[in-house]
């Protein structure tokens, strides 16, 4: 049904807006709510056509896709992880542009010259420096020169380049404005405005659906509840979140997570043991001790200084975006999770 309503709405428009998605969904539900309609134990969930949008919108971008520009995109094997035998060039297999509204810019903003990005870029590189920086004034330098960082992440530059060029685009700050302008998307706003909608209930099903139908969640479960402990608060909702889905999804969680001891400093980490792909590296026994975690891409360490969990969560999934990466194969159910 959803193909033909698209095909249909594709010989009006060779590319319909999400308005007009949205108008279509809103005639189909009203016409036939007892089909289509977005209810949950017996309650219309929102205005009821919210589910028919996305799927008019996603059949919409499936059909465009053919002719729409691609990327270079690090490849994934069969392995999950032969990144690191590929040249820095070459770090991609093609892949659509998908969830990216300025992937690559071809023009340079008519404000800025290549005089003036450098300038930029040299004074972010002596800001990173100083104990006090005023953060609006980096979100401004970071936003002015997205053109530049896009296109040398875009040619494949070596990633220790980027981050001696760069060192803002590894930082919480920075990062959260490169994913903005990349996506559209407020990373870590619509990340947690999502935890607080279903959270909850993801959890509740989890602890009680869930562990009825799998042993393996079952005994997640069960740790998690020790580890956690007294614990409360929304941050340690999203780390039995993620655990619990890495166990649901069998997905392995060496290759999420690298716990070292608690006063391990950036250097001493034994980054051989590390994956390829983006990780974080967790600061103590368990999520759930640390009060201080490391982002680490390419058996790099990117960012020694993450001081919470959804802020690590969140740089993890943004370094996939913002450095063209693919996920693993073993994680991939768990970060398409996340991510949707």
């Amino acid at each position: 049904m959803i193909r033909m309503v698209v095909a249909e709405m594709m010989k009006v428009s060779a590319s319909p807006s999400k308005r007009a998605s949205t108008e279509v969904a809103k005639i189909m539900v009203a016409k036939y709510p007892q089909s289509l309609q977005d209810v949950i134990d017996g309650d219309v969930v929102g205005p009821g056509y919210h589910s028919l949008v996305k799927q008019l919108q996603v059949r919409i971008e499936n059909a465009k896709r053919a002719s729409a520009p691609t990327i270079m995109k690090r490849k994934r094997g069969s392995d999950g992880y032969d990144t690191e035998e590929i040249p820095a060039e070459k770090r991609a297999a093609v892949q659509d542009t998908y969830g990216c509204i300025k992937w690559d810019m071809e023009f340079m903003p008519m404000s800025e010259t290549t005089h003036s990005q450098e300038e930029k870029k040299l004074k972010m590189k002596v800001i990173i420096e100083q104990a006090n920086f005023s953060p609006d004034e980096v979100k401004t330098l970071m936003k002015s020169t997205y053109y530049s960082q896009r296109k040398e992440i875009n040619q494949g530059t070596d990633l220790q380049i980027l981050m001696e060029e760069w060192p803002f685009l590894f930082q919480e700050i920075g990062m959260t404005i490169h994913f903005q302008e990349l996506t559209g998307v407020a990373l870590k706003e619509t990340f947690l405005a999502s935890v607080e909608k279903k959270g909850k209930r993801l959890l509740d099903f989890m602890q009680t659906i869930c562990v009825d139908k799998s042993k393996q969640v079952l005994q997640a479960v069960t740790k998690l509840k020790i580890l956690r402990g007294q614990l409360e608060g929304c941050s340690e909702d999203v780390k039995d979140m993620v655990l619990l889905l890495l166990s649901y999804f069998n997905d392995k969680e060496e290759n999420l997570f690298h716990y070292v001891e608690d006063t391990c400093l950036a250097e001493e980490v034994q980054v051989e043991n590390l994956p390829v792909t983006p990780c974080i590296i967790v600061c103590g026994t368990s999520c759930y001790a640390s009060r201080q975690f490391m982002l680490a891409i390419d058996r790099k360490v990117v960012n020694d200084h993450i001081s919470t969990f959804i802020a690590a969560v969140c740089l993890m999934l943004g370094s996939y975006y913002c450095f063209s990466i693919h996920y693993p194969v073993d994680l991939g159910s768990t970060l398409e999770f996340l991510q949707r």
